[in-house]
């Protein structure tokens, strides 16, 4: 599709037509001062960096840096964490005003932000505390040894252009049925500067997201893309569902286009250098590097708001546009990451919007999964329809880790079930017969206190309103699961079921819906 892309008041070209038609790069729009981040049009216009050139005077790449902290940022405030928080908060409220008053103002001043002594102290300490240490072996707790003096001395490395990215560490996930997913495990230091650029790079960005968009941003979450899909589904005319999953998404991102996406909004050098850095740091795997050309690793601070960038001018924008200029019916779109669901009220709507679908992924090097994409027949109508034509029951799809199913209420009326997904259960099960076995032998009270705590991590993602059963069933499993290991622990340990009852009754809540309906939370939040 070509041509331009509605972008809030105003249009912003078309990527694929920059890449096709460019003609001279327009000098941008001056964003912010090193001194507010005010990022109005009307600010003094700042001189240009000279080359990343070392010499004498200036011993570093960023020349340009030589000016002092930015206000604020010289001494340790006194006061609570929380409150930190908040004034780093209030420090890119400017930023986040200018971006939302002018979406094609480009901004050339935010690195001081990323920067400031306060948000890599706040990113260091939104971190992990047992995360798997990186390439150079740092721990969290053995960086915080020297807390203050590390902070600073990475402050001024990044002021003076002296920071360096390092390879991230090969690492492997279980991804359920055997199956591995490769992440990445960025140094301690790289984790705390990518947290804090995402941080003031998202501070532009989420200003341009759309609404349909949930994962990886602030105050959303896989629940609120659940209940605005369930929503979608019940009160708009959707009788099909596209199922949709891009293949291979973070290892397939062109970094060209990356850095042409965060161009449109962002034209700080310097920020733009990092997130280069950071793409072409290569991976570091059995002791050999091997060079990243394309993709960006999974376990990144940064990997998500770069993911969420590029999907928004390749997936969001244009999507936008189809349903406002293609589509004859309704059309409804939930994306989380590389997962999203789009609902139509016409098939043919469905079948058109699909095969332009794979022709625009295609323009930027990306594909749908074959296996993991299916246009199915679902909604309100679907089970009528399907019986008049002699056809079964309607299909179902996964989503956020629940299986959704056309449904009824006892009132006879249409509902979406959402029923945790059998997948998901048989993983999380084996896991903790893995994790019950190697805890056999451990006192019953500190197994017990662990499977409570690990139960009711389960019950507050899935306890949802319609999957009171697949709750009941995977607590009952459980319980099997730890009589068969208590059972274990000696010749004669047998564990009769009265005992256990009393143990289970003791240590494993039982299941209680905790989430309200879809409904009643979107009409409180919006």
């Amino acid at each position: 599709m070509h041509g331009n892309i509605p972008h809030g008041n105003r249009e912003i070209p078309d990527p694929t037509v920059v890449r096709e038609h460019d003609g001279p790069r327009r000098e941008p729009a001056r964003g912010t001062t090193a001194k507010d981040g005010s990022g109005k049009s009307d600010s003094p216009v700042v001189p240009e960096n000279p080359p990343n050139e070392a010499s004498a005077a200036a011993p570093a790449e960023e020349a340009g840096e030589g000016r002092g902290l930015a206000e604020g940022n010289l001494l340790q405030r006194p006061g609570s964490r929380a409150q930190h928080r908040t004034d780093l908060h209030a420090k890119l409220e400017p930023v986040r005003q200018a971006a939302r008053a002018d979406r094609a103002l480009s901004f050339t001043s935010l690195w001081h932000h990323v920067y400031d002594v306060e948000r890599l102290r706040s990113a260091y300490f939104s971190l992990k505390k047992e995360a798997a240490p990186g390439v150079d072996g740092a721990t969290w707790h053995a960086y915080e040894a020297r807390l203050e003096s590390n902070i600073q001395d990475l402050s001024a490395r990044l002021r003076r252009g002296a920071y360096r990215a390092k390879p991230v560490k090969r690492a492997y996930v279980p991804k359920g049925e055997g199956r591995e997913r490769p992440i990445g495990v960025p140094t301690l230091e790289d984790k705390i500067v990518q947290r804090a650029a995402a941080e003031v790079m998202g501070a532009v960005f989420e200003m341009d997201f759309k609404g349909f968009s949930y994962g990886f941003r602030p105050k959303r979450s896989a629940h609120q893309a659940l209940d605005a899909l369930t929503v979608g589904i019940t009160r708009k005319k959707v009788n099909w569902v596209l199922d949709a999953d891009i293949r291979g998404f973070f290892d397939t991102l062109d970094h060209a286009w990356v850095v042409k996406f965060i161009e449109h909004r962002i034209s700080d050098e310097r920020v733009i250098r990092h997130v280069k850095k950071w793409l072409k740091a290569g991976v570091m795997e059995d002791g050999r590097w091997t060079s990243a050309e394309w993709g960006t690793p999974q376990g990144g601070s940064i990997s998500p708001l770069l993911a969420n960038v590029y999907l928004h001018y390749v997936f969001d924008l244009w999507v936008a546009a189809w349903r406002t200029r293609e589509a004859r019916g309704d059309v409804i779109v939930v994306r989380y990451a590389d997962d999203f669901v789009v609902g139509f009220e016409h098939c043919d709507d469905a079948t058109r919007f699909l095969a332009a679908l794979r022709e625009r992924l295609a323009k930027f090097h990306l594909e749908l999964h074959p296996e993991k994409t299916r246009l199915l027949e679902f909604g309100r109508f679907a089970a009528r329809d399907r019986a008049r034509r002699g056809e079964g029951k309607p299909a179902t799809f996964d989503f956020l880790g629940f299986t959704h199913i056309c449904g009824r209420t006892r009132q006879g009326k249409f509902k979406v079930l959402r029923q945790t997904m059998k997948k998901r259960m048989r993983a999380k099960l084996a896991a903790l017969k893995a994790e019950l076995a190697r805890r056999m032998h451990d006192p019953v009270p500190e197994v017990g206190a662990w499977l409570r705590a690990v139960l009711n991590g389960y019950y507050r993602y899935f306890a949802v309103p319609g999957n009171g059963w697949a709750l009941g069933s995977f607590r009952h499993r459980l319980v099997r699961l730890w009589r068969h290991s208590l059972s274990r622990r000696s010749q004669t340990g047998h564990v009769s079921w009265a005992r256990m009852s009393r143990l289970a009754a003791l240590w494993l809540p039982t299941p209680r819906i905790l989430h309200p309906y879809p409904s009643q939370r979107l009409c409180v939040i919006t």
